[in-house]
C-alpha cells in the first residue's frame, strides 16, 4: 500500500538540537515533549495565519458564538527515517471533517453519497413530520377543554360532597332528636327515610361522577387518536436513530502496530458503560494514530491542546496543553497503543512515599494532622498507601472509621482523625451542618485585580473525563467559596479560599473556570499547568470539640 505523505508535516525549525523520545506518550497524564511544543507552536501559528477556511473560536472583540476547539499533534518517523508531525483536530473544524493539512477522520460521516447522511436526512423528514403534527391547533384546544372540564368536574363533584357532608349533619341531629321525643314506631320510620335520602345522595354523586367521567373521556379519546400518532412516529424515530448509531459505531474500525483492526462496539463492550459514548473515535489522538499504522508512520510522542475561548462546563485555557479524555478515548487508546513501548503511568507511582504525617495535636477524642501533598486521604484503586492506612496503623486502638473528611491527594493541610465513633459522628454533623470553619491558602496565576469575592458555580463530575469535574447548572450540586486577597507579587496572587460547601475540587475549578477567578491555582496539573506543587494548603480549621463541647481552632501556615 503507497503510504500518503500528504499529511506529514516537516519541522519548519532545525530539531537537530532536539533528543527523540524513548518512549511513547502515556497519553492520560503527561508533560508535552519539546518537539511536540515545537509541532505545537508551528500549528498553531498555521491556524492564525491561514485563510483556506473560517472558523469562529471566539478570540476576537466579537466572541459571540465563538467555540474553541482541541488540537493534536503527533511526532512520527517515517520508513524513510523522516522526522515530523501529523496534525488533528477534534469532532468538526469549520462545519467540516476534512481541511488541508489535518488528517482525515477515522470515518467520515459527513461524505454526501455515505448511508449516514442519507438515513439523517430520513430522520429529519420524521422530525419535520413530528413538528408539523406537534404543531396541530386542535391538540391545544382539546388540552385546554379538558383542563376546563376536569375542573368543573372537580368543582361539582366537590359541591355536591359538602351538600352530602351537611345533610349527613342535618340527619345525623334529626336522629338524635327523633330517639328523644318520638315513640319506637315513628323513630323507626324516621330512620328508614333518613336512610333512603342518604342512598338517594350517594347514587347521585354516582350518577354526577360518572357523567363527567364520561365527558372527559369524550376529550381525551378525541386527543389520544392524534397524539398516539405522534408517539408512534417518535418510537419508530427512535429506534431508526438507534439502528443508525449502531451502524455508525461499526464504521470506525481502529489499527493498531500490529496491524490488528477493532470496532467501537467490540472496543467497549466491556466497558462500565457498555456502548460508545457519543462522538467516541472523533478525538485527536485516535485520528492520528489511526493515521500513523494505516502509512506505516512511527508514532514517537503526542500533545494535544486547546486553541479559542473557553467552554461554559469544562475548563480549557487558550494555548494550554490537556491529557486525553478517559471517558472517550481510555478504551479506544488501549488498543490502538498495543505493541508500543509507552511510558509508565505516572498516577500508579505512590508519590507520597517516604513522606511523613506531622500531627498537630492529639488527645483521646481525636487527632489533627497536617497531610503532605500527593498524599491520598483514603486508599486508592492502585495505592494502598494513604492517611486512612497510616493512621490506622498509628492508632490500632481507634474504634471510630478515623477519617472524617478529606483532601485532594495534592493539597497539604489540616485534616481531622477520629478515635472514637463517638467523636466521628460529633463532627462529621458538624462538616454536614456546615458549622465548620475551615480557611485554604492558595497562589493563583495572574494578578486578580479585585480584593475578594464570593464565587457560585455549581459542579458535578466529568464523565467523560474522570475525575475531573464541570461546571452544570442542570445536574451539578450547589458550591459556593468565598475569598480574599492576601497579596501579589509579581505575576502570582496569594489568597484566602472559605469554601461554604465542600464539592470535589470546587477550590481548584471556582479558581480556574471563567466565570470564577478565570486563573488556575499554581501547580493544578488537572485544570491549569504542572508544577513542583499544588499550591493550595488548608491551613485553619475551627470546630465544637466531640467532648469538652467547646469551640478549638489550629492553624498551621503552608510552607510556600
Amino acid at each position: 500500500m503507497p503510504i500518503d505523505k500528504t499529511y506529514l508535516n516537516p519541522f519548519k525549525a532545525s530539531i537537530d538540537d532536539y533528543a527523540l523520545p524513548k518512549r511513547f506518550t502515556f497519553p492520560f497524564y503527561h508533560e508535552p515533549h519539546p518537539l511536540c511544543v515545537l509541532a505545537a507552536n508551528e500549528l498553531q501559528k498555521h491556524i492564525e495565519t491561514q485563510r483556506t477556511w473560517y472558523h469562529n473560536f471566539g478570540l476576537s472583540a466579537n466572541k459571540k458564538g465563538g467555540v474553541g476547539k482541541m488540537f493534536g499533534v503527533l511526532l512520527v518517523r517515517s520508513e524513510t527515517n523522516e522526522i515530523g508531525y501529523l496534525s488533528a483536530f477534534s469532532g468538526k473544524l469549520a462545519g467540516v471533517n476534512h481541511l488541508p493539512n489535518f488528517v482525515p477522520p477515522v470515518y467520515d460521516m459527513l461524505q454526501d453519497n455515505g448511508f449516514y447522511k442519507k438515513k439523517e436526512a430520513s430522520l429529519n423528514l420524521k422530525n419535520k413530520e413530528i413538528e408539523t403534527l406537534s404543531a396541530n391547533p386542535k391538540i391545544k384546544v382539546l388540552q385546554g377543554q379538558l383542563n376546563d372540564i376536569k375542573e368543573q368536574a372537580r368543582l361539582s363533584i366537590q359541591d355536591i360532597r359538602n351538600g352530602m357532608i351537611e345533610n349527613r349533619k342535618i340527619r345525623k341531629l334529626k336522629r338524635n332528636t327523633g330517639q328523644k321525643d318520638l315513640g319506637n314506631e315513628a323513630y323507626l320510620k324516621l330512620k328508614d327515610e333518613l336512610a333512603k335520602q342518604s342512598v338517594i345522595e350517594k347514587t347521585e354523586l354516582k350518577k354526577k361522577t360518572a357523567l363527567w367521567n364520561h365527558k372527559i373521556l369524550e376529550i381525551e379519546t378525541d386527543l389520544e387518536k392524534i397524539l398516539s400518532v405522534i408517539e408512534k412516529l417518535k418510537k419508530g424515530r427512535k429506534e431508526a436513530s438507534h439502528s443508525l448509531q449502531l451502524e455508525l459505531f461499526n464504521q470506525y474500525q481502529f489499527l493498531n502496530r500490529l496491524g490488528e483492526k477493532k470496532g467501537l462496539l467490540n472496543i467497549f463492550k466491556n466497558t462500565v458503560q457498555g456502548i460508545p459514548p457519543a462522538a467516541a473515535g472523533e478525538c485527536a489522538a485516535p485520528k492520528l494514530l489511526q493515521h500513523a499504522f494505516a502509512n506505516g508512520f512511527e508514532p514517537l510522542a503526542f500533545a494535544e491542546f486547546w486553541w479559542g475561548q473557553s467552554p461554559k462546563s469544562a475548563i480549557r485555557k487558550h494555548q494550554h496543553f490537556y491529557p486525553a479524555c478517559y471517558g472517550k478515548c481510555q478504551p479506544i487508546l488501549e488498543h490502538m497503543l498495543q505493541g508500543m513501548t509507552v511510558d509508565d503511568n505516572p498516577l500508579l507511582k505512590n508519590l507520597s512515599e517516604g513522606k511523613g504525617i506531622e500531627i498537630v495535636h492529639e488527645d483521646e477524642d481525636l487527632v489533627i494532622i497536617n497531610k503532605p501533598p500527593e498524599m491520598l486521604s483514603v486508599p486508592g484503586k492502585h495505592i494502598e498507601d494513604s492517611v486512612y492506612s497510616r493512621m490506622k496503623v498509628r492508632f490500632p486502638d481507634a474504634n471510630g472509621p478515623l477519617i472524617v473528611h478529606r483532601l485532594d491527594m495534592s493539597t497539604s493541610g489540616l485534616m481531622v482523625i477520629a478515635k472514637t465513633k463517638h467523636a466521628h459522628a460529633f463532627i462529621q454533623r458538624q462538616f454536614i451542618k456546615r458549622t465548620i470553619k475551615k480557611r485554604y491558602v492558595a497562589v493563583l496565576h495572574g494578578l486578580i485585580p479585585e480584593d475578594a469575592g464570593i464565587v457560585e458555580l455549581p459542579l458535578r463530575l466529568d464523565i467523560d473525563d474522570r475525575p475531573r469535574q464541570l461546571v452544570c447548572y442542570k445536574h451539578g450540586k450547589s458550591a459556593k467559596t468565598e475569598w480574599k486577597v492576601i497579596s501579589r507579587k509579581k505575576d502570582k496572587t496569594k489568597i484566602h479560599f472559605y469554601p461554604i460547601t465542600g464539592r470535589t475540587h470546587q477550590l481548584r475549578v471556582h479558581a480556574a473556570h471563567r466565570d470564577g477567578l478565570n486563573t488556575s491555582i499554581c501547580g493544578d496539573d488537572l485544570y491549569g499547568e504542572k508544577s513542583n506543587r499544588l499550591y493550595l494548603h488548608a491551613e485553619w480549621i475551627e470546630f465544637t470539640h466531640p467532648k469538652t463541647k467547646k469551640v478549638v481552632n489550629f492553624l498551621v501556615e503552608p510552607n510556600f
